[in-house]
C-alpha cells in the first residue's frame, strides 16, 4: 500500500503486486466509478465494505475509493471530534519542555511516501516526539519530568481507537504489524506537530487543517490494509500536498473576498484526478482531506470537504457514476424513524437534493453536488447495509425540460447489483432518465424537519424605519457567524429563524469576528445585547422548521393552501411562513413539539401518500388518525 505520489514522468518503476489480488480491470475503455465512504461505515462496516460491495465493482469498472475519517464507538470518540478537542486543547498553555532529538523515521515500506510535507517535522522543528509511553511515564510525574500536555491524552485515544480497529479488522500477522507501526508513527508526529503549535504559542488555519486532515490519513490506512487482507489490492493515497505551496501563499483575502473561484477547483479536480490514474490497476483508497488550501480548508469549505473532494475525482476522472455510501437507503420522502409511511425515491433532482440538505436533511452539501453535476455526471445514495439495494439517485435534469410529463418509474425496470458485472451495462445511472410523479400529476417529494432552531423578534422602537434598519440587523449577525435559515419583514418588524447556538459547547477553539468564544449560551446573549441596540428583542426557543420540497411546485396550484389547512386541522400553530425565491420549497417554523406529527399529517396529505404507504388521492380527507 503506497501513497501514489510518484511523478508522471513514469520514472519511478510500478509497485510490484502479491499473487492472487484482485484488482481494478484492466479495459482501459472501462468508466471510472468513484465510491466515498462516510466515516460511520468504516468504524463500522469496513470488513463489509472491503468483502461485499468494492470487489463487486472492480470488474467491471475503475473504481476509485475516498474515506472520511473514522467514527469511533461513540459519537464523542469520533476522529474528527478529537482532532478538533486536541487543537483547542493546544491553546491552553502549559508547561512544556522540548529537546533536541530527531523525529522517528517514517516507513519505507506497504506505506511509502515520497515528497509528503507531513514526512517532516512540524515547522522544521527538530523535537522529540511524545510517544505512548512516554506519555504514560509523565502522567507518573517525576521531579526532574513535567506532566505530558493534555492534548496528548487526546492523541492517545485517537492512537487506541485506530490500534483497536486494526486488530479487529486485520488478520495477516505482517499487514497488521505494519499497520500498527504506522499507526503509532503517525501519531508520535501528531503529537510532535500538536507540541510545535504549543511551544509558538499559535495555531493557524493552515496548522488547523492539517490537525483536522490527520483523520483521513489514519482512516484510508486502515482502509487499504484492509482492503488487502480481503484480497484487493488497494493502493493508500494521500493529497495533502496536491495544491501547492505557493498557491497558498499567493493567496490573497482581501483582494478575493475569501472566496475560491471555479478554476481553482477545476485545478484541483484536474491534479487529483492525474495523481489516480498512476495508480491502475491498483485499486486507490484516496483521502478526503487534500492539504491546506488558500484561506483555510475549513473556513472555506467546511467538515463536508470529504464529498466535495470526491465530486472533484469524479469531475476529473470524468466517472460514469459518484457513489455515496451511508447506512441509510437513500433519501426518503420523510425521515422514517419518524414517519412510517416514508418511501424511497429511486431519483430526485439537484435543486430538491440542495433544499432537502439545507432544511435538515443529510444528503449532500449543494456546493458539493454542483461540482460533478456540472459535468452531468449522477450522484448515487447508497447503503451500505444493503448493497443490493438501489438507492436513490440525484440525476441531472434534461435541459430545456420544464414540464415533465413521465410516467412512474417502473421499479422493475432498474438495474440490479448482480447485473452490475454485466458488460452491456454502459453506465449504472444510464436507466434513469425521468422524475418519479403519481398517476399523472407531478407531486412534492419530500417533506422535512430542521431541528433546534429559535425564532429572533426585532421591533423597531421608531414609528417609521430608516434605510439601513436591516443593514444594521444583517450587520450584527454576521459579525456574530449566525446564518439566518428563514426571514419575515415589515417595515418596523423582522422575525428571522435561526439555528439555537444557545445549545454550543464552551471552550471551543472557535473564534467570531467580534472575539466572542465558543460557548454558545454567551454567544446567544451578546447577539441580542447588539440586536437590542436596533430595537425591542424577544426569543422562541424550542422551535423547528418544517419544509415541503418539490420540483416545479411553482405550478401545483393549491398546495400551499392545502399544508396550512392540514396544519391548521391537526392543530399545529403556524409561527413563520416563508416560500423560496426558487419555488421549490414551501417552510414554516412551528413549535418543535409538534415536529412528529406534522410530518405525519403533510406526508399524509400533500405527498398522496396514505396511513398504510399507498397512493393517497391528492385533494381527499386527512384521516384522523393523528388528531
Amino acid at each position: 500500500m503506497s501513497s501514489s505520489s510518484s511523478s508522471s514522468s513514469g520514472s519511478t518503476p510500478p509497485p510490484t503486486t502479491p499473487p492472487g489480488l484482485h484488482q481494478n480491470t484492466v479495459n482501459p475503455d472501462a468508466p471510472w466509478l468513484v465510491q466515498k465512504f462516510g466515516g460511520t461505515s468504516i468504524g463500522k462496516f469496513a470488513i463489509d465494505i472491503a468483502k461485499d460491495i468494492i470487489p463487486n465493482y472492480i470488474d467491471q469498472y475503475q473504481v476509485a475509493v475516498v474515506c472520511s475519517a473514522r467514527s469511533g464507538s461513540t459519537k464523542a470518540l469520533g476522529t474528527t471530534n478529537l482532532l478538533l478537542r486536541a487543537a483547542s486543547q493546544v491553546r491552553q498553555r502549559q508547561a512544556c519542555k522540548s529537546a533536541s532529538g530527531t523525529q522517528t523515521p517514517i516507513s519505507n515500506g506497504l506505506f511509502r511516501r515520497s515528497g509528503s510535507r507531513s514526512d517532516s517535522p512540524p515547522f522544521g522543528l527538530a523535537i522529540t516526539p511524545i510517544t505512548a509511553s512516554s506519555t504514560k511515564e509523565n502522567n507518573r510525574g517525576s521531579s526532574n519530568t513535567p506532566p505530558a500536555p493534555e492534548f496528548a491524552a487526546t492523541v492517545d485515544l485517537i492512537r487506541s481507537e485506530h490500534l483497536a480497529a486494526a486488530r479487529a479488522n486485520v488478520k495477516d500477522p505482517d499487514l497488521l504489524q505494519e499497520l500498527e507501526d504506522e499507526i503509532d508513527r503517525d501519531c508520535d508526529w501528531l503529537n510532535s506537530y500538536l507540541l510545535a503549535t504549543q511551544l509558538i504559542n499559535e495555531i493557524s488555519l493552515r496548522s488547523r487543517d492539517n490537525i483536522v486532515g490527520f483523520g483521513e490519513r489514519l482512516a484510508c490506512k486502515l482502509m487499504t490494509a484492509i482492503l488487502r487482507d480481503q484480497g484487493v489490492d488497494a493502493e493508500y493515497v494521500s493529497l495533502e500536498d496536491i495544491v501547492p505551496i505557493s498557491d497558498i501563499d499567493a493567496f490573497d483575502p482581501v483582494s478575493t473576498e475569501g472566496a475560491l473561484g471555479q478554476a481553482f477547483y477545476d485545478g484541483v479536480s484536474h491534479a487529483v484526478a492525474q495523481r489516480i490514474r498512476e495508480c491502475a490497476p491498483r485499486v486507490p483508497v484516496v483521502t478526503g482531506f487534500f492539504g491546506p488550501v488558500p484561506g483555510s480548508l475549513l473556513r472555506q469549505i467546511g467538515r463536508g470537504y470529504t464529498d466535495l473532494l470526491s465530486s472533484l475525482l469524479a469531475a476529473g476522472l470524468d466517472a460514469c457514476e459518484l457513489q455515496i455510501w451511508k447506512e441509510v437507503d437513500g433519501i426518503f420522502t420523510a425521515d422514517p424513524r419518524k414517519v412510517p409511511t416514508a418511501r424511497l425515491l429511486p431519483v430526485i433532482s439537484p435543486d430538491e437534493a440542495a433544499e432537502l440538505t439545507y432544511y435538515g436533511s443529510e444528503v449532500v452539501h449543494p456546493f458539493t453536488m454542483e461540482q460533478v453535476l456540472r459535468k452531468n455526471i449522477p450522484i448515487r445514495i447508497k447503503n451500505v447495509e444493503n448493497p443490493s439495494g438501489h438507492g436513490t439517485v440525484i440525476q441531472p435534469e434534461p435541459e430545456g425540460v420544464e414540464d415533465l410529463t413521465a410516467k412512474p418509474i417502473n421499479l422493475t425496470s432498474l438495474p440490479s447489483f448482480s447485473s452490475l458485472s454485466s458488460a452491456s451495462s454502459p453506465c449504472i445511472s444510464s436507466t434513469f432518465q425521468t422524475y418519479p410523479y403519481y398517476g399523472s400529476r407531478r407531486l412534492p417529494s419530500a417533506v422535512t424537519i430542521k431541528d433546534h432552531i429559535i425564532i429572533l423578534n426585532v421591533n423597531s422602537n421608531r414609528t417609521r424605519v430608516s434605510h439601513g434598519f436591516l443593514a444594521k440587523i444583517f450587520g450584527v449577525l454576521d459579525s456574530f457567524g449566525v446564518v439566518v435559515d428563514l426571514v419575515s419583514t415589515s417595515e418596523v418588524h423582522i422575525s428571522m429563524a435561526i439555528e439555537d447556538i444557545s445549545e454550543g459547547a464552551c471552550g471551543g477553539a472557535d473564534t467570531t469576528e467580534n472575539g466572542a468564544t465558543g460557548c454558545g449560551k454567551r454567544v446567544l446573549d451578546k447577539v441580542v445585547a447588539e440586536l437590542g441596540k436596533c430595537g425591542t428583542v424577544t426569543v422562541h426557543p424550542q422551535m423547528c422548521i418544517l419544509s415541503l420540497v418539490g420540483k416545479h411546485m411553482h405550478n401545483m396550484i393549491g398546495i400551499a393552501g392545502r399544508m396550512f389547512t392540514t396544519l391548521a386541522q391537526g392543530s399545529v400553530n403556524i409561527e413563520m411562513i416563508s416560500q423560496g425565491a426558487s419555488e421549490i420549497n414551501i417552510s414554516c417554523v412551528i413549535q418543535a413539539r409538534d415536529a412528529v406529527k406534522a410530518l405525519n399529517l403533510i406526508h399524509q396529505s400533500c405527498l398522496g401518500i396514505g396511513v398504510n404507504g399507498v397512493g393517497a388521492e391528492v385533494g381527499g380527507g386527512v384521516g384522523p388518525w393523528l388528531f
